[in-house]
C-alpha cells in the first residue's frame, strides 16, 4: 500500500490511494459476509442478554414496593413509640402502679437525737532525757 507524498502529520499520509485498494469481487464478497456474521453474533449477543435479564425489571419494581412499604412502616412505628414514650402515659403508669411524685408527697419532720460525744481518752505520758556532753 503507498501513501502520498507528504508529512506525516497530512491527512493525505493516513488515506491510501484508490488505485492501491482491492477492489475485486472475492474481496467484496468475504468482506460482506464478515460483516454479516459480525452482525448476527452482535444480535445474538443482546438478545441472549435481553432474554438473560428478563426478570431483573420486575423484581426491581417488587423491591421498590417493599422498600415504600418498610419506610411507611418505620414511620408509622415511630410514631407509636413517640405516643409510648409520651410524659403523659409515663406519668398514667407511674400512678396505675403506685408511684407518687415527689412533689405531691407530703412532708414530714422528725427529730434526732444527738450522737454521744466520744470519751476523751488520756494522751500517754511522754519523758525526755536529754544528754549533754562537753569537749
Amino acid at each position: 500500500m503507498t501513501r502520498l507524498k507528504g508529512s506525516r502529520w497530512s491527512l493525505a499520509w493516513y488515506i491510501p490511494r484508490w488505485s492501491a485498494l482491492d477492489t475485486s469481487l472475492p474481496t467484496w464478497r468475504a468482506r460482506a459476509v464478515r460483516y454479516v456474521l459480525i452482525y448476527l453474533a452482535l444480535v445474538t449477543a443482546l438478545v441472549s442478554v435481553r432474554a438473560l435479564t428478563r426478570d431483573v425489571r420486575p423484581a426491581l419494581k417488587a423491591a421498590q414496593a417493599r422498600e415504600a412499604a418498610l419506610t411507611t412502616q418505620s414511620a408509622d412505628l415511630s410514631v407509636q413509640l413517640q405516643t409510648l414514650e409520651s410524659r403523659r402515659r409515663l406519668l398514667d403508669w407511674a400512678a396505675q402502679n403506685g408511684m407518687r411524685r415527689l412533689t405531691d408527697v407530703p412532708r414530714e419532720t422528725a427529730t434526732f437525737q444527738p450522737v454521744p460525744a466520744a470519751p476523751v481518752a488520756a494522751p500517754p505520758a511522754r519523758t525526755v532525757e536529754v544528754k549533754t556532753l562537753w569537749k
